[in-house]
């Protein structure tokens, strides 16, 4: 058409306006999940209650549970039978699922069941992460998501926060069992009675871990005293607790002082960057404590804070060191295995139910972007950084990788 031609406008034209169009989400027709029973030593829990198996179910999920997976938080086969899980005795038929769901890492036994390309949603403990485990994984393209790392829509760590939880609170009843008579202690209640001093407890470390122990113990009527060099969760610890504490960054005088006339040390530190927990308590700070009183170091998963502090078992959990007791039990939630499996099924029941109604992790990577920060391989590529470093394999940006699928 010429610049001098003027557009034709015929009065038997029709104009209607269009009806908008909405981008619906593709549906996966089904998740195939398989919940294998642990053999790792010391791990009770499972990561999905019946009740979460039957919301799954009642959406059009499979769920496929490997025999007596459940015993340890005392769920039977059948109750999980009757919430509509495949009960399975043949181990190769759940690990044959395309999404697998752990309450303990990957094991070297495993890693022969596993398929290529599976989905993999477990614990990874980075401190005793394996190599041969990691590159076996890559080599199976499989896609893992750890729950230390997993971020909800708030930015927090929602299953390590709940454990933290359990192991705060529990903290003080193991303490208070180990202060009886009958187990060698000093004889004294946990908390005191009217017309006599409380007990007093120490705490290094002011994390959930510290906050829930300092609750657990100020309810019981003890002294708490809080170590942490981090003045921001002191602050948040009592404005969280809602009341003045004895509080005090980790100076070694003063520290030392204190664990001499306490009657529980409590080890609460976190590890900076997946490493080993530092020591602040040494072996002369422990020597000087009273005998009879109990170090109950939780920061043993990480190695411990105590210079004194040896890993123990559920089996024989306390060992004697200048008469003083420590309780040296790492996984301690497992100990509690119901209460812990429902706080961890209550995180990954409605992610599942997010994943099927997104078609697949993939997708609910490209609209969640929080989700991306539990993600330590993605189809075979490694994209933690930690493991990275600690191991000199390949690092792979995730976000460039999602991007380069789409």
């Amino acid at each position: 058409m010429s610049s001098s031609q003027k557009p034709i406008v015929n009065a038997a034209f029709n104009y209607e306006t269009l009806a908008e169009t909405l981008d619906i989400k593709k549906k996966s027709g089904q998740l195939v999940i398989g919940l294998p029973n642990e053999q790792n030593l010391q791990e009770n829990r499972v990561a999905l209650t019946p009740e979460a198996v039957n919301v799954l179910t009642n959406n059009g999920h499979r769920v496929v549970l490997e025999y007596h997976a459940g015993e340890g938080a005392h769920y039977s086969d059948q109750d999980f039978s009757e919430a509509g899980a495949k009960i399975a005795y043949n181990r190769e038929e759940v690990y044959q699922s395309d999404m697998l769901i752990k309450s303990a890492p990957v094991s070297e036994v495993e890693i022969e069941y596993i398929k290529p390309g599976q989905t993999i949603i477990s614990p990874i403990h980075i401190a005793v992460m394996k190599s041969e485990i990691l590159q076996s994984l890559m080599q199976k393209k499989v896609t893992a998501l750890s729950f230390e790392n997993l971020k909800d829509d708030s930015g927090h760590n929602p299953i390590v926060r709940s454990m933290s939880e359990i192991a705060g609170s529990a903290v003080m009843l193991i303490a208070g069992q180990y202060l009886s008579s009958f187990n060698n202690g000093k004889g004294v209640l946990l908390g005191g009675i009217s017309g006599i001093p409380p007990t007093k407890v120490i705490i290094v470390g002011a994390g959930i871990v510290g906050e829930y122990a300092a609750r657990t113990a100020l309810a019981m009527g003890a002294s708490v005293k809080v170590f942490d060099n981090n003045i921001y969760r002191l602050k948040r610890m009592q404005n969280a607790i809602g009341q003045r504490m004895w509080t005090s960054v980790i100076e070694p005088k003063i520290l030392a002082k204190q664990l001499k006339t306490c009657d529980v040390a409590v080890g609460a530190l976190s590890s900076t960057g997946g490493g080993r927990t530092q020591i602040v308590v040494t072996e002369e700070m422990v020597s000087a404590m009273r005998p009879g009183s109990v170090i109950v170091d939780v920061s043993i998963d990480r190695g411990g804070c105590f210079e004194t502090s040896e890993v123990t078992s559920h089996e024989s959990p306390i060992f004697m060191k200048y008469g003083v007791i420590h309780y040296g039990v790492p996984n301690i939630p497992s100990g509690f295995a119901r209460t812990a499996s429902q706080a961890i099924s209550n995180v990954l029941m409605p992610l599942l139910l997010e994943i099927g109604d997104e078609g697949g992790l993939e997708n609910l990577l490209w609209h969640k972007l929080n989700i991306r920060n539990g993600i330590y391989l993605y189809k075979g590529a490694l994209t933690n950084i930690y493991l990275s470093q600690r191991f000199d394999l390949k690092y792979n940006d995730l976000n460039l990788l999602i991007a380069s699928k789409r």
